[in-house]
């Protein structure tokens, strides 16, 4: 999770990741922030995120996201 956290920071150091779950619902990342995580994700992690799987719950905080990310590792 920390790893995603700095992912995270990198694209808006000003947001508590740790707290926040309205990421997209209140217009924090938008769609280029939103492949920029991918990549990095990607990148970091070894998984590919499905089209299917890039919705707004997935990217709506921080723990989503790493909940997402542990579903794909174990795919």
């Amino acid at each position: 999770m920390d790893k995603l956290l700095e992912i995270l920071k990198e694209i808006h150091a000003d947001v508590d990741y740790d707290t926040c779950e309205t990421l997209i619902d209140d217009g924090i990342l938008d769609s280029f922030d939103i492949i920029s995580i991918i990549t990095e994700i990607s990148s970091e992690f070894d998984v590919q995120i499905p089209a299917n799987e890039i919705v707004p719950e997935n990217f709506n905080s921080a723990a989503a996201l790493w909940k997402l990310i542990e579903k794909l590792e174990d795919e």
